[in-house]
């Protein structure tokens, strides 16, 4: 069957490689090269089902597993697009500090620091870079219902993220995720964290006005992009005096 241009590439199946799997791949390819940009609509399933030349069903199954992973939306009486990030995907998927009665809310941001430096050694193996290169670190201070309760320090690898100045970060209108995903075209898919009990350092202390060493929860993690790409290496110090940090597993399937 012959590809338009504008069609998804279909990659070559695999011996062993379920074919929803190789449409999975293809449309994640196609979605990673923007050809369908984030917060557009997917062609309706009968096209691409075409494209790609295999059934209704097996095409269903991969962009359940899009889904599933946040990748993709689907709008009841609209169609399928290609996930934004915006509030309610950041509370959702990447924030899980509540009060300790369950009360959840989206954090309000302050801007502590912006600074280019040459990154150190632990953020440098956590994003793939070399000890010394240049990067871009963010101190912000996270406030819930009016407390001052995270500390995050944020670094960013700094040629993926050229033109990023401390103004139009401050001057984003959604979450950070968002104006990686809508002016850089990252989009953080996933992230992976450890976390672990401390005493806060001189550096958290001094910028949540606690005092040195009060018990915090410090929370590591690495924003992946697709083919889980680092693209972010954020630590976060979380007070958990009036705060836990919960999240909903899954079970298995």
């Amino acid at each position: 069957m012959a590809l338009t241009s504008a069609s998804p590439k279909v990659e070559p199946t695999t011996a062993g490689v379920p074919l929803y799997r190789v449409v999975k791949r293809s449309l994640l390819r196609a979605i990673e090269s923007h050809r369908y940009p984030a917060g557009g609509p997917l062609p309706s399933e009968a096209e691409l089902a075409f494209a790609f030349g295999v059934s209704i069903g097996t095409l269903r199954h991969a962009v359940d597993e899009l889904v599933a992973e946040h990748i993709l939306v689907r709008r009841q009486g609209s169609g399928t697009y290609v996930a934004m990030h915006n509030v309610e995907r950041f509370l959702f998927q990447f924030f899980h500090v509540e009060r300790c009665d369950g009360l959840r809310e989206s954090p309000k941001v302050e801007l502590v620091a912006f600074e280019r430096v040459r990154v150190d050694e632990e953020p440098a193996q956590a994003l793939g870079l070399k000890p010394g290169e240049p990067a871009i670190q963010i101190d912000n201070r996270l406030l819930l219902q009016g407390r001052a309760v995270i500390h995050d320090r944020l670094t960013l690898p700094a040629l993926l993220f050229k033109g990023l100045t401390e103004k139009r970060f401050r001057d984003r209108t959604s979450t950070i995720y968002h104006l990686y995903q809508t002016e850089f075209g990252i989009t953080v898919t996933r992230a992976h964290e450890r976390a672990r009990a401390v005493g806060a350092d001189r550096t958290a202390a001094r910028i949540m006005g606690w005092a040195q060493g009060t018990p915090v929860m410090q929370l590591r993690r690495i924003a992946l992009t697709f083919g889980d790409k680092p693209v972010e290496y954020r630590v976060s110090t979380v007070n958990t005096t009036q705060h836990e940090y919960v999240r909903l597993l899954s079970r298995p399937t």
